[in-house]
């Protein structure tokens, strides 16, 4: 498999929480392939005004039927999905630890599960072979001390991927894939990164450098492909961190 410079041209993606760091990053690669991009967002109006003219801008709350409905339906032509929206769901103390649960449910899994479902279905009845990647994290493949409201909801949702790249394999060709960032200096990591927290990792050489957006983003468009042969698969972008 080849990726090549026009593969994606004219194909419609969403990219769902598509406004912050990560998703900025891929945006832009896949608007210089003139890919047709839908950006949702829920808060940060500002910033995903930034993006005006250059691709459709959806306010969404994921966890919201009727906002997955129109956010789905801004892109009739769907070929690929990319969703980014997610929430650190960081606990410092035990009394927040069930109202971070509840809130990193919604957020982390039943959101992000649900529009993915949903476009595979619109992609079934439209018969078009298309592309879906979820965004995880490296907390949902390794064991982090205090991540229990945000890690626990992250490998659901690559459960749920699998699953669903499972039910529509075969002459469907819908494939579903999870990358998993690391320790990456974008998104919500990269406060982290600023404050020390993960210097260790560099001190101890158990990574070379950070993530950057740019390693995801070509996790991003390897999946987005439409020649690629892997579904159901979650890749662990994050440099050796889960070793």
């Amino acid at each position: 498999m080849a990726l090549t410079a026009d593969s994606l041209r004219g194909k419609e993606i969403i990219l769902a929480g598509g406004t912050g760091g990560l998703g900025s990053v891929v945006a832009a690669l896949l608007l210089e392939e003139d890919a047709r991009l839908t950006l949702s967002f829920l808060r940060h109006e500002k910033r995903a005004r930034q993006w005006e003219g250059r691709a459709t801008l959806v306010q969404a709350d994921l966890a919201s039927s009727s906002d997955r409905v129109r956010l789905l339906d801004a892109a009739p032509s769907l070929y690929g999905l990319v969703i980014f929206a997610g929430d650190p769901a960081r606990v410092s103390e035990a009394s927040q630890m069930e109202p971070a649960m509840l809130q990193s449910h919604a957020v982390n899994y039943l959101g992000p599960v649900l529009l993915a479902r949903e476009a595979a279905e619109r992609m079934k009845a439209a018969a078009i072979p298309g592309a879906i990647v979820l965004i995880s994290t490296m907390q949902a493949n390794a064991l982090f001390p205090g991540s229990t409201a945000y890690a626990a909801q992250k490998e659901a949702l690559q459960y749920a991927a699998r699953i669903l790249a499972r039910e529509c394999r075969g002459a469907r060709n819908i494939r579903v894939n999870v990358v998993s960032p690391g320790v990456t200096a974008a998104g919500m990591a990269e406060a982290s990164i600023a404050s020390g927290k993960y210097d260790r990792l560099i001190n101890e050489d158990v990574i070379s450098r950070f993530g950057r957006a740019e390693d995801v983003a070509r996790a991003v468009r390897f999946f987005l492909e439409p020649d690629n042969y892997i579904t159901g698969q979650v890749l662990c972008v994050d440099g050796g961190v889960t070793l």
